[in-house]
């Protein structure tokens, strides 16, 4: 969602926030702004839209030497909540004296009650924001320590923040601070960054350090020094990142989701690698952190997720169900923790999120925890909030993925929890045999997908032919139905195409009223169980006048003959065909999106990490 960076050391302030904010394009956002300390006082520059308008903005307006001088400031990407996206509504904000700028992720919930006790001690708002009352609080709090006022102000603040201050009465220093909403801070020589995703810090350094919740830092160019709300030291281990700044760039592909799509070859190749036991007919996955004993006392898998991540755990629905013998639901994350789910210690709860940020997903994990669940998360990001909090997982090793719509995040979130249900179902009543065959089917799932990538040429082709359209329907059964669902969301989400999924099985119980001459549907129509009665649903919509693009297995001759247009995957277990027929789905939406002319990696109105409810 919204994006932070902070900056102390020896380089042009200005220069490297702006860098960094560049690398936070693809969170989402619509305003950026930036504050610098300056020969004792803060120097702010703000402007709706993207970086670039900031940085034209800031160029226009500040002298050249203020880039060359400064070497402090912090920045800020906002996603609209509260008022629209202007520039007073812009972050930083600035406290009653102009002495304070703040940068903040995440939503104070008492805002309006801090506001008016504010208003009646003189203080002056400008913006409708909730972040504007937290800079006054702090401001009112100041008596010549900056940490102390945060620490005063974040004790009366209910909600959830992740922030960056500066006062230009202590230049040498930021105040960062965390809860609920991720800050990492990048160790370099003679100099600290601040920021909320890595993504800002990895062309400066691989060093880094994790917040966690309610922990407050001063940062200064040479030191990190953390401390909780009560000024209690705490130690946090430094990590190294992963991966390295050329990963995060686009890499000579037009937009971040074709390179991402192109990726899913070696991605899935990396979540898979090492994860297979041949000899066994099993998975190793040894961050589960269970003994076989452990996990054969597991009665129920619940798979909790949004958006995406909630079509892939409806995937790992049928694998845990189908391989492990083992009751299965998917509950949407949001509402997990609101309806006083029924959890105890013989259920396994998988928190799915690809940046492992997600605040309502990071909820059910705490309400599972709560409840004794068997919690295990699904992530990412190495070192994200819901990794360390479930303790257990398995991390997807995806590699960096910038585009908003997610890609080889979902593809390796379902190779993961295939190898999850194999390892479990070979505890149960799965035999070494079906065990080999199924590491088998897993093993070829990159080759799968190459094979559908290499028809991207043709797969544009055919989105020519159905980029005009303002709907569409897809359809599916079984395993095709998360797919489908997952397609729908894929192409509303970047093409702005109003699109549906549904089990093919439910058009005619309603959506098939909206069917007229003409209207696409996008048909899962691989030959898996189910497949006649899906081609028998086909045959409904092309009465209606319909126009059906259909997902086929390789070399099926009666499914393309019910077609108008048809992409081709390779013929491989039920199971494992939900992936090459995503990567499918992923190629149209992109190039319908791109012959729509649609900002693909940074569609409106939607942002990478959800990191508020």
């Amino acid at each position: 969602m919204c994006g932070i960076v902070g900056y102390i050391g020896k380089a042009s302030a200005p220069s490297v926030l702006i860098s960094g904010l560049r690398r936070l394009e693809y969170r989402g956002y619509d305003s950026a702004g930036m504050a610098i300390l300056e020969d004792g006082s803060v120097v702010v520059s703000k402007a709706p839209g993207k970086v670039s308008a900031l940085n034209d903005k800031a160029h226009a307006d500040w002298p050249a030497e203020r880039f060359s001088k400064s070497s402090t400031g912090i920045a800020h990407t906002r996603w609209a909540t509260h008022g629209p996206p202007t520039e007073v509504n812009a972050h930083p904000h600035l406290d009653e004296s102009g002495d304070i700028a703040l940068v903040h992720n995440g939503i104070i919930e008492n805002y309006r009650a801090l506001r008016t006790r504010m208003e009646g001690k003189g203080h002056h708002f400008y913006s409708e924001t909730d972040t504007e009352v937290l800079a006054h609080l702090i401001g009112d709090r100041y008596k010549g320590d900056l940490f102390q006022a945060v620490c005063d102000a974040l004790s009366q603040v209910e909600g959830t923040f992740g922030i960056a201050v500066i006062s230009a009465k202590e230049p040498g220093k930021i105040i960062t601070a965390r809860r609920g909403s991720p800050i990492v801070i990048g160790v370099g020589e003679g100099e600290t960054i601040v920021a909320s995703d890595a993504s800002a810090i990895i062309a400066h350094t691989r060093q880094v350090i994790y917040l966690e919740d309610n922990d407050i830092a001063v940062v200064t160019a040479d030191n990190v020094d953390i401390r909780d709300l009560h000024q209690v030291p705490v130690t946090r281990e430094v990590s190294e990142l992963g991966f390295d700044s050329a990963a995060a760039e686009k890499g000579g592909y037009e937009h971040f989701m074709l390179k991402e799509i192109h990726e899913q070859p070696d991605s899935l190749s990396n979540a898979i690698r090492g994860r297979l036991d041949f000899n066994l007919g099993s998975s190793v996955l040894s961050g589960m952190g269970s003994s076989p004993r452990e996990l054969a006392e597991i009665q129920r898998v619940v798979l909790v997720g949004c958006g995406t991540s909630l079509h892939a755990g409806l995937v790992g629905e049928y694998a845990f169900e189908d391989l492990a013998n083992i009751h299965a639901e998917v509950e949407q994350a949001a509402e997990f923790r609101y309806r006083n789910p029924i959890i105890g210690r013989t259920d396994l709860v998988v928190a799915i999120s690809q940046s492992g940020e997600t605040a309502d997903t990071l909820a059910a994990v705490r309400e599972a925890n709560q409840k004794g669940a068997f919690v295990m998360g699904l992530c990412n990001v190495v070192g994200s909030t819901i990794a360390r909090e479930t303790g257990r997982g398995v991390y997807l090793h995806a590699g960096p993925e910038i585009s908003v719509a997610s890609t080889k995040a979902f593809t390796c979130q379902v190779a993961v929890m295939l190898m999850m249900a194999l390892k479990l179902g070979r505890g149960r009543r799965f035999s070494r045999d079906e065990g080999m065959k199924f590491a088998r089917e897993i093993e070829s799932i990159p080759a799968l997908v190459e094979k559908v990538i290499a028809q991207s040429d043709r797969i544009a082709e055919i989105a020519k032919r159905y980029a005009n359209d303002e709907h569409a329907f897809f359809i599916g059964r079984g395993t095709m139905y998360p797919v489908a669902l997952e397609g729908a969301l894929k192409l509303k989400e970047i093409s702005y195409i109003h699109a549906e999924g549904y089990h093919a099985a439910e058009l005619k119980h309603g959506p098939i009223a909206l069917l007229q001459e003409g209207t696409p549907v996008i048909a899962l129509a691989n030959d898996i169980p189910g497949k006649d009665k899906t081609l028998g649903n086909i045959e409904e919509c092309r009465a209606r006048g319909a126009r059906i693009l259909g997902i086929i297995t390789e070399g099926d001759q009666e499914a393309a003959e019910a077609m108008d247009d048809f992409i081709e995957v390779p013929a491989c277990h039920p199971l494992v065909a939900t992936v090459p027929s995503v990567v499918a789905l992923q190629l149209l939406a992109y190039h319908i999106a791109n012959e729509r002319g649609c900002e693909i990696d940074q569609p409106r109105n939607l942002a990478k990490s959800v990191t508020v409810e």
